[in-house]
């Protein structure tokens, strides 16, 4: 019996598809270096001590109850204050919105925004603007990017196709790459979007952009964050941030997101999100209100944690550099941020030892796996084209010690192709 249109046809996880793969190889006894899941290993980056206190204090003084829909006041009121703090941008608690976690304030700001038929303009690789454009059934423009930009857009991939759109999907730091937006490029790309709303006059829909910068406190180096709004203020008006504490303070399981923008809009997708009940639960929106005021005890959490994660990217980089210098196949880009790292792991069209033909990319990705012991996420599965050699490599969950074992793997793995 056939379901609805959307059931039908929309795409599965290829992440979880692959995830599914290294259950079964873990039931058989395999040891898998899994790097596929943007996620934490607790035993590694657990959660701030003083926001994990703040938790249980909270389910013990009995904040079981429904929050507000738009987030409680008290935490949006702690929102404004430590955005003003870290990024210099001044919200209102009105153009603030509480929900738990990025997913379903993406969601919102999709259904808000785009009827069927809009065009909405996104990168590849990205991740998961392809299956909200389904949602929406929205207009797909896809444009992909390459190695030669850090695989981020730029305004002029942008510019012929920003008439007529409603959204720009853009995310800085990129996921699944792990790189960023330079000044230069995104402030292109906000004259692109004044100018073309400028175009369309006052009565007309607007192209708004929806940025999503959930990892940008994770920039490493002399790498710097920019949005939108600090670059050209006028893009206060058009853009819809997305931000939570899952990847700044490794709690994706805590589930406690905000958006920020305009206050008409916030409130259209406040009111989606009432019918949709994925609020942030109370106890942990009473744990962060005070967790945010706590600035030393941040500031601590971040330089361990970021420095954690650095070492670790800059390890694999450096591994993958050495091999690409003795002649293999692979490459990968540095390191800027998040907990992402870029490789390249080129093997399409050699034979394996017992003659097998690695004819396709998901035929080298299950190569890895089974040969290496490595699971990463191919970037086909974040909308780029089935013949990319690309990976993204999640560091989450990488023990340090393991790194020159996997890569060890991974070099003989690819010496033992003809």
């Amino acid at each position: 019996m056939p379901f609805s249109q959307l059931a039908e046809t929309l795409i599965g996880s290829e992440i979880v598809r692959l995830g599914g793969e290294i259950k079964e190889k873990i039931r058989q006894g395999a040891h898998i270096y899994n790097f596929t899941i943007g996620d934490f290993d607790p035993s590694i980056f657990p959660i701030p001590a003083e926001l994990e206190q703040g938790i249980i204090e909270a389910y013990r003084q009995h904040y079981t109850n429904y929050p507000a829909a738009e987030g409680n006041l008290d935490l949006r009121e702690a929102l404004a204050a430590f955005i003003q703090q870290k990024q210099g941008l001044s919200y209102t608690t009105s153009e603030i919105l509480i929900a738990s976690g990025g997913r379903p304030l993406i969601y919102t700001v999709f259904r808000a925004i785009c009827d069927k038929g809009d065009k909405i303009i996104y990168a590849a690789p990205s991740w998961n603007n392809n299956h909200y454009t389904h949602f929406v059934e929205g207009e797909h423009i896809l444009i992909e990017t390459t190695a030669a930009t850090n695989f981020m857009p730029t305004a002029e991939m942008i510019r012929p196709h920003i008439q007529e759109a409603s959204l720009l999907s853009l995310c800085s730091p990129q996921n699944p790459t792990g790189t960023t937006f330079r000044k230069e490029e995104l402030t292109a790309i906000c004259d692109l979007v004044l100018e073309e709303n400028q175009r369309r006059g006052p009565q007309a829909k607007k192209l708004y952009v929806m940025y999503d910068q959930m990892y940008w406190h994770l920039t490493y180096g002399n790498i710097q964050h920019h949005d939108p709004v600090s670059l050209r203020p006028a893009m206060k008006e058009y853009t819809i941030f997305i931000d939570a504490i899952s990847k700044v303070f490794a709690a994706t399981g805590v589930r406690v997101g905000w958006s920020m923008g305009p206050a008409a809009l916030i409130q259209k997708m406040k009111m989606i999100l009432t019918h949709i009940g994925a609020w942030a639960p109370m106890a942990e929106q009473k744990a962060l209100t005070g967790f945010l005021a706590n600035t030393n005890a941040i500031d601590t959490y971040l330089t361990g944690f970021k420095a954690g994660i650095e070492k670790r990217l800059r390890s694999i980089h450096e591994g993958f550099q050495r091999m690409k210098a003795s002649g293999l196949t692979v490459d990968s880009i540095e390191p800027e941020a998040a907990i992402y790292l870029t490789v390249r792991i080129d093997l399409k069209g050699k034979r394996t030892a017992a003659n097998t033909l690695l004819d396709s990319q998901a035929a080298v990705t299950s190569y890895l796996l089974d040969e290496a012991c490595l699971a990463l996420v191919p970037f086909y599965a974040f909308g780029n084209g089935m013949d990319s050699p690309w990976y993204r490599l999640s560091v989450g969950t990488c023990k340090e010690e393991e790194i020159p074992v996997f890569l060890g793997k991974l070099e003989a793995a690819i010496r033992k192709l003809q």
